[in-house]
């Protein structure tokens, strides 16, 4: 295993940050983009460098979430990914443990979005899936996102919410979940 460490955007210079914009480019073969990037950026990063190479990255933002009458502060992860010819050697479970004890101390509720690969990686940390419907609160108003069920996340920390009951997110420039 690598080494792990953590730092926020801020502390990140711009050699670290291109590394890191690259392997999204690579472990999402071209379905990574600039706004998914953006999403990234302003929280905690946590990486992996094996001799000197960025392997795996995952970061956690600040977030709100609607749910049963609140906004929930909630840690939401973006970004998880290990170089296609790291993958398999726990390089995700470090970079999710660290983001993890992040959300645990500092969060009401951490929620993601999963891909269908990567989904089986939250379900065993112990993340739930939403089983309610979702919506975004978007500049017009709030609006349902059917296509987003299915596929979202939640790890509660000291929230307990009704994972069958709606909730929403706040608005943002591409991918809203």
């Amino acid at each position: 295993m690598g080494e792990l460490k953590t730092a926020h955007t801020a502390d990140l210079d711009a050699a670290t940050l291109a590394a890191a914009r690259a392997l999204m480019d690579a472990a999402f073969a071209g379905r990574f983009d600039d706004d998914d990037w953006e999403h990234a950026l302003g929280g905690l990063h946590a990486l992996v460098w094996e001799v000197g190479e960025l392997v795996a990255h995952g970061a956690v933002v600040q977030r709100r979430l609607l749910h049963g009458g609140r906004a929930l502060r909630t840690g939401y992860v973006e970004a998880v990914a290990v170089a296609p010819d790291r993958r398999g050697r726990g390089h995700a479970g470090a970079v999710m443990a660290a983001l993890e004890r992040v959300i645990r101390g500092a969060y009401e509720l951490g929620a993601l979005s999963a891909s269908e690969l990567g989904a089986p990686l939250y379900e065993r940390r112990g993340w739930l899936l939403w089983a309610g419907p979702l919506s975004v609160l978007a500049p017009d108003g709030a609006v349902r996102t059917p296509e987003d069920e299915g596929s979202v996340y939640v790890l509660p920390v000291t929230a307990e919410p009704d994972r069958s009951g709606p909730l929403a997110c706040d608005w943002r420039a591409g991918d809203v979940w």
